[in-house]
């Protein structure tokens, strides 16, 4: 797939290059040469534009969050969306890379407030080391130019999550559908009360476990969803109805 829009900005660092493509309309954050990492529409800058970013956000069906943790930051669509939503929210954001950190700011207007903190930080260490107060949501979307950063996968990187989130805390973890055969359902079956999966029409794998097992009936599930479809400008619905249960 080749990449959209006239290149604006493009730097390089230990892992790569970081570049920023602009087509009038939107502008997109990209680490290579054929994947977008992030899109933002500069007339409605709070819409997420991928699907997987709009996925990710089934988690808030299941809690209304006031403390979240996002491992990885990218262009910073689902973090301005939660910031402008959810006024009540405080989000603790760890980045690996400081010209992502910079970029975000600079070309896709992530909001400077307290409420929003980011840190320059590789999410290993912030999970051995964390800072700040557990979370209702933790969403961990760590990519690299190659893909998925597996870490994301491994045991202990899980049961940190696991341990940084609140009594009834979820983990969304943005995965590729290849890795439904990777293994990382069993820990997590060993971990949480709750999973679901969501499969994208791009192919991401959208994995969410709760603490606790949700007390949603199905048909809550569906009001909740259009409030969220009210509140973000976008149908939750159909998002929900790829929602599937792992059998625990």
């Amino acid at each position: 797939m080749s990449l959209q829009g006239k290149e604006i900005y493009r730097s390089y660092d230990e892992f790569g290059a970081v570049r920023v493509l602009d087509d009038g309309n939107k502008r997109y954050l990209a680490f290579g040469d054929h994947d977008e990492q992030s899109c933002w529409f500069k007339h409605d800058p709070y819409l997420p534009q991928h699907d997987y970013v709009r996925t990710m956000l089934l988690a808030l069906l299941f809690c209304n969050p006031k403390q979240s943790i996002c491992l990885g930051l990218g262009g910073g669509s689902l973090n301005s969306c939660l910031h402008f939503h959810y006024p009540e929210l405080k989000q603790q954001v760890i980045e690996l890379r400081p010209a992502v950190i910079e970029v975000a700011y600079r070309y896709f207007q992530l909001p400077r407030s307290k409420r929003l903190e980011v840190q320059n930080l590789n999410a290993v260490d912030y999970l051995q080391a964390p800072t700040g107060k557990k979370a209702d949501v933790l969403f961990s979307d760590i990519y690299t130019v190659d893909g998925l950063d597996e870490q994301q996968l491994q045991p202990e990187y899980l049961r940190r999550c696991h341990d940084l989130l609140k009594p009834e805390g979820w983990l969304v973890l943005n995965c590729w559908r290849e890795h439904r055969e990777s293994g990382s359902l069993n820990t997590l079956r060993q971990l949480f009360a709750d999973i679901r999966t969501c499969t994208t029409q791009d192919g991401n794998w959208i994995i969410f476990a709760g603490k606790t097992p949700s007390q949603f009936s199905n048909k809550q599930l569906k009001v909740n969803a259009q409030q969220l479809s009210q509140k973000f400008g976008f149908a939750m619905t159909p998002y929900l109805a790829r929602l599937k249960s792992v059998e625990m």
